[in-house]
């Protein structure tokens, strides 16, 4: 609780010096007021546009968590079982990790459509992050309780379903709950390369015509957002631990 209302105060104080500061132009015309970014997030006739962008970035960035969480979840399942392919399966996250987002975007451009393109950049991001804490947690289980499930007539895939990957469930929340902001900023970057809607194309365009309050609202939801799904997960992370751990 104590947690939680220093967090609660510390936000409050952000957004009335976001107030303060836009009200008195200490950043210039590029920091309006937080009141004025709210009247237009809440005016009537820009609300489809709002809705139409936060949907589109909402659904690429669920694909791209769902195709992300799955790859690393079976990529570090596999290099488990198969401890032959633990050295190609880390340098293999650790390469596709290391190519810049913006340099993968023209790539899932040819390769895929311009739908599609974001979802794969984000996956990109969830990728690695789940491949990580899912290895990391499948080494949580005691040599003991190893020694004991062996003892007891279990073999290796039996081990697997019933001891290492329960005792990994905390670490994949926290992999989860990481994941989520990774995964939305993949999506706003690939909507760059041409996506028909979504935050980023609304970014891209408030900054070319000039929109200041524009160009903040779209921020403003972003960060809502992705704040809103990382509480959620945070939740289902504090239960896997109180469950599992």
């Amino acid at each position: 609780m104590r947690q939680t209302l220093l967090g609660a105060l510390g936000i409050a104080l952000f957004l009335v010096l976001w107030e303060v500061i836009g009200r008195l132009q200490l950043a210039s015309i590029s920091w309006p007021p937080l009141s004025d970014v709210l009247v237009m997030l809440a005016d009537p006739d820009r609300r489809p546009l709002f809705q139409r962008a936060i949907g589109a970035t909402l659904e690429s960035t669920a694909l791209g968590y769902l195709w992300g969480t799955t790859a690393g979840l079976l990529l570090a399942a596999l290099a488990h079982l198969l401890p032959v392919m633990r050295r190609g399966s880390d340098r293999l996250a650790a390469v596709l990790n290391s190519v810049p987002s913006i340099a993968l975007g023209p790539i899932f451009l040819v390769v895929l459509t311009r739908e599609s393109t974001p979802a794969a950049v984000s996956s990109i991001h969830v990728f690695f992050i789940v491949f990580v804490s899912v290895s990391s947690g499948l080494q949580r289980a005691t040599p003991a309780h190893r020694d004991l499930f062996s003892v007891l007539g279990a073999d290796r895939l039996r081990r697997f379903a019933r001891l290492e990957l329960p005792a990994a469930l905390p670490a994949l929340a926290s992999g989860l709950r990481l994941a989520w902001p990774a995964a939305l900023i993949g999506a706003i970057i690939g909507e760059w390369f041409g996506a028909p809607r979504g935050i980023g194309i609304l970014i891209i365009n408030a900054m070319q015509n000039f929109q200041i309050v524009l160009l903040w609202c779209a921020v403003l939801l972003a960060v809502g957002s992705s704040l809103l799904f990382y509480g959620l997960l945070t939740l289902l992370e504090r239960t896997a631990y109180a469950r599992f751990s």
